[in-house]
């Protein structure tokens, strides 16, 4: 009977110990999982983003290795899937040797029905090396200085001639990608230029406003520069828009 109370009691703290163990690989997965989790909530939002933005944006974020992105952009089908692989740990010291460290990897999803804090999925690791994303293409940059060094002056009782605006913003030898309008009214020409906008973030532009005894080159504030909000319009070079209060 002695000997059946002394295995009963080995038993028991062997299961127990493997439990403790078994628990110290939960919380480690846990960890991974967490930091799997990072990956939504930095790309988490409305804004369209192509795989190539996605798979770049997750591999910036620390301890995080993408191994995989399929679909082509947030707003196409079911969005943007990408694999993740991220390393957890945890440690109790009353039964683990030493600290369990694990590499997990998750399958993160970034399309607008995604869900704030969307908990990763557990997917086998795929085969082959991390990926690696070229740097982004750079943003034009709008010659707001130079634009006002080409713009001609008018004198005071003088008239601004559309053509001779058009002329100036010729020899600025414009980005491709920077789109330029041009508009005459009561002798005065306003002037546009102005990047193409998400429909999400503030759109990039540049006005400037040529007339008798004037010549402003401004960039609107950020709220008149949201979408709908028509900042960016050449017509809000000729009447520009009041500040916001």
């Amino acid at each position: 009977m002695r000997r059946l109370l002394l295995w009963a009691v080995l038993l028991s703290s062997l299961t127990v110990g493997c439990g403790v163990l078994e628990n110290s690989e939960d919380h480690a997965t846990d960890a991974a999982r967490e930091a799997a989790g990072k990956v939504g909530e930095r790309l988490y939002g409305q804004r369209p983003r192509t795989a190539e933005e996605v798979g770049r944006a997750a591999a910036e974020v620390d301890g995080v290795e993408v191994l995989r992105v399929t679909g082509t952009s947030t707003h196409d089908g079911d969005g943007v899937d990408v694999v993740v692989r991220t390393s957890g740990s945890a440690y109790d010291d009353r039964f683990d040797a030493q600290e369990v460290v694990v590499r997990r990897c998750f399958a993160v999803r970034v399309s607008p029905r995604s869900e704030w804090r969307e908990e990763p999925r557990d997917v086998d690791c795929p085969a082959g090396a991390p990926l690696v994303f070229p740097p982004p293409p750079p943003v034009p940059e709008l010659p707001s200085a130079e634009l006002r060094a080409k713009l001609p002056r008018v004198p005071k009782g003088g008239r601004a001639e559309e053509a001779e605006v058009r002329r100036a913003l010729a020899a600025l030898d414009l980005h491709p990608e920077i789109r330029t309008e041009v508009q005459a009214e009561a002798g005065r020409v306003g002037v546009s230029l102005s990047l193409k906008g998400n429909g999400f973030d503030p759109q990039d532009c540049v006005l400037a406003l040529v007339g008798p005894g004037v010549l402003d080159v401004w960039t609107p504030v950020r709220i008149q520069r949201m979408p709908g909000e028509g900042g960016c319009g050449v017509g809000n070079a000729l009447h520009p828009q009041p500040p916001p209060h």
